[in-house]
Order: structure tokens, then C-alpha cells, then sequence
């Protein structure tokens, strides 16, 4: 089958091979045709090495297919069942699961350092194994996954959107509705606006801040957040004059940061008004430090609360979303601004470098 490797951190170009295999289906296992995937940027990430991620391996965690084999024990799906690929699978039985954090599970991690693929035919020898990124990889043709990777979705979802709730859709919402749980009436400040930033910017919609201010660099992701409910939209330079007209100089009662670096999150932290709230939702770099003094952290009282795959249980966020959608909420839509060919994935890595795109829908 083909899929598209990284075959080692910090190369900016993936190679599409045609000889992979999938690795590891047995009990409690699930086989997955991937139909859909979206281009997320923690695959940049993890190719650049600001995440970890052992490699060779195959990118992508955004999926969503159909079931071709199910493994000895498996009783949630079948074989035709249409899914989500979950990367973040809750066990159900740790602790954090037990306290109702399951997006704080860390089973799903663990399949992380396993491969899940295998590439065969090389010269001199055997195969040559492959991870999948996240434990998933959904930049192939196949993909097998732990069960509860494998989350079920209704037939009116088509493949394209269910792939966007598998992440960047979930992330984005929940940190809004379920992190922030942002007030009605309140201030809003989304700094980034790709497919997560955007779907922020949605959730502070849905539950009625009266401003919701779009902070990105990129005039067409600027005027995207408008079109999803930005009441005004400022290139990062724009953000203190944004603060001064929108809250008198105050700051904001919310701040998004969905970027994933130290210098966006000070810049997010000074532009919240004192005992507001800065939610982190980027993913950044384990040595990527914010630096916040202790007189400020206990004078200004302002929240900082990271936001982990939306803040609350996924299934439920999964079922709310497809709910939203459902009822013109919500538009996941238009949040596919570009398709590619996996043939043509680097097409797609670069629509994501430069920031023309807000998603990228590989087709498989």
C-alpha cells in the first residue's frame, strides 16, 4: 500500500512509497481504510522535531475510514463501520480516566514508541519497521489502531468532516466550551488562526462572547475569521491597538494562544485583563520555556489553563460536534480550504508553511 515517510527529523519533504505494510493487527486490534485525512500542524511539528516522535515514520492523526478487520476481542466496531481514528484513546481505567480526565490518559501515548508499519522489499535484507505518528499515521492507505482509536460515526458525516473532529475541530471547540467555558458577553482574543484557532473562534461564538478578536499574520486567515465569527480581525502588530479600542486598555477576558511558543503566550498572557484567563492550546517544544515572574503571577491573578485535545472527554466532544454541525451551528465546511492527492502531500505541507490554507483535506 502507499503511505508518505518521514525517513528522518527535520527533513521538510516526505517521500510516498508504495510498499508498506501495516503492522501489528491481533486481539484488541482494528485494520482501517483511511479515506480522509487532514493536514494538522503538529505533523510539522513532529517533523521538525518540536514534538517527540521516533522515526522513520508515517505523519497524520486527523483520519477517519472505514473498518476492514477487527481483531479478537473487539466488540465496538465491525468490519464496513465507518470511524474517526482517535489518537488519544482513553483506557478507561487509570486515574485520570477514573477523575473524568480522560483527555489526560496516557494509554494512547504508548503506542507512540510501537511500530504500526513496516516497509519491505529493500535491498540487503528485510523490511524495515515504521512508527505511525501519535500511535496512528494516517498518511497511508491502512493504518491498525487499538480499538479505541477506532470511534464509530453517523453515515450523514462524510469522511472529510468526521477527519476534522478527530482533531483540529475538537481541540479548537473544546478549549472554548470546555477549558474556558468563556462567558457570554465577554472579550475574546484567538492569536493564531489556522483550522484550531478557527474553531476557537467558533466555540467563543457558540457561547456568546460579544468580541471576539482574530490575531494572525496572514491577511487570508484574517479575513477567514471574520466570515466564522471574528468581530474584528488585526495582524499581530495591530493586537495592542485591538486592546486598547476593544477593552479600554484593560485587556481581554480571554486569550487563546494556538500557536505553540513562549513568545505568542507572553504576548497572549499581556494582552488578558487582570483575573482573566490565558488558554494555551498550541503545542510547543519541551524546551520552549515561558518565562512569568512570581509578583505578576500573584498580582495580576490571571488564569493560565492549558487546554489538552479540547479540555474534556473526546467521545462527548465528538458526539456535541457532529450534534453543532448538524444544526448549522457550526461550519466545518468551508474549514477545507485546499485537497491534495497523498501524491501530492508536500503540496499540502507547504499550503500549511505559508498559511494559506486553514485545512488541507488529503484524499486517500
Amino acid at each position: 500500500m502507499r503511505a508518505a515517510v518521514l525517513q528522518e527529523i527535520g527533513q521538510d519533504k516526505l517521500e510516498v512509497f508504495d510498499d508498506i505494510e501495516t503492522k501489528g493487527f491481533g486481539p484488541g486490534r482494528v485494520r482501517i481504510r483511511v479515506r480522509a485525512t487532514g493536514l494538522c500542524h503538529s505533523d510539522l511539528s513532529a517533523m521538525a522535531g518540536v514534538l517527540p516522535q521516533p522515526a522513520p515514520f508515517v505523519p497524520g492523526h486527523e483520519g477517519a475510514g472505514e473498518v476492514l478487520e477487527v481483531g479478537e476481542g473487539v466488540t465496538g466496531v465491525r468490519p464496513g463501520d465507518r470511524v474517526v481514528v482517535c489518537w488519544l484513546p482513553a483506557c478507561g481505567e487509570c486515574a485520570a480516566c477514573k477523575r473524568g480526565q480522560t483527555q489526560l490518559c496516557l494509554a494512547g501515548f504508548m503506542n507512540a514508541g510501537t511500530p504500526n508499519f513496516a516497509r519491505g522489499g529493500q535491498a540487503g535484507g528485510g523490511s524495515s519497521d515504521l512508527f505511525g505518528f501519535a500511535g496512528t499515521g494516517t498518511f497511508a492507505e491502512e493504518v491498525v489502531v487499538d480499538a479505541g482509536c477506532a470511534v464509530p460515526i453517523p453515515d450523514d458525516v462524510p469522511f472529510d468532516i468526521a477527519a476534522l473532529i478527530g482533531c483540529g475541530v475538537t481541540t479548537g471547540l473544546g478549549a472554548a466550551l470546555n477549558t474556558a467555558d468563556v462567558e457570554a458577553g465577554s472579550s475574546v482574543a484567538v492569536i493564531g488562526c489556522g483550522g484550531v484557532g478557527i474553531s476557537a473562534i467558533q466555540g467563543a461564538r457558540l457561547k456568546g462572547a460579544a468580541e471576539i478578536v482574530a490575531v494572525d499574520p496572514v491577511l487570508s486567515r484574517r479575513e477567514a475569521a471574520l466570515r466564522f465569527g471574528a468581530t474584528r480581525a488585526v495582524s499581530p502588530e495591530e493586537l495592542p491597538d485591538a486592546k486598547q479600542s476593544v477593552t479600554a486598555g484593560e485587556g481581554f477576558d480571554y486569550v487563546f494562544e494556538v500557536v505553540g511558543r513562549s513568545a505568542t503566550a507572553r504576548t497572549a498572557y499581556d494582552h488578558t485583563r487582570r483575573g482573566g484567563t490565558l488558554v494555551v492550546v498550541g503545542a510547543g517544544a519541551m524546551d520552549d520555556f515561558l518565562q512569568l515572574n512570581m509578583f505578576e503571577l500573584f498580582f495580576d491573578e490571571k488564569r493560565i489553563l492549558p487546554s489538552m485535545y479540547g479540555g474534556g472527554d473526546v467521545l462527548r466532544s465528538y458526539e456535541r460536534t457532529v450534534a453543532l454541525w448538524r444544526a448549522g451551528r457550526i461550519d466545518l465546511e468551508s474549514l477545507i480550504t485546499h485537497r491534495v492527492p497523498l501524491s501530492d502531500i508536500n503540496e499540502a505541507l507547504d499550503q500549511m508553511r505559508t498559511g494559506v490554507a486553514l485545512r488541507t483535506c488529503i484524499e486517500i
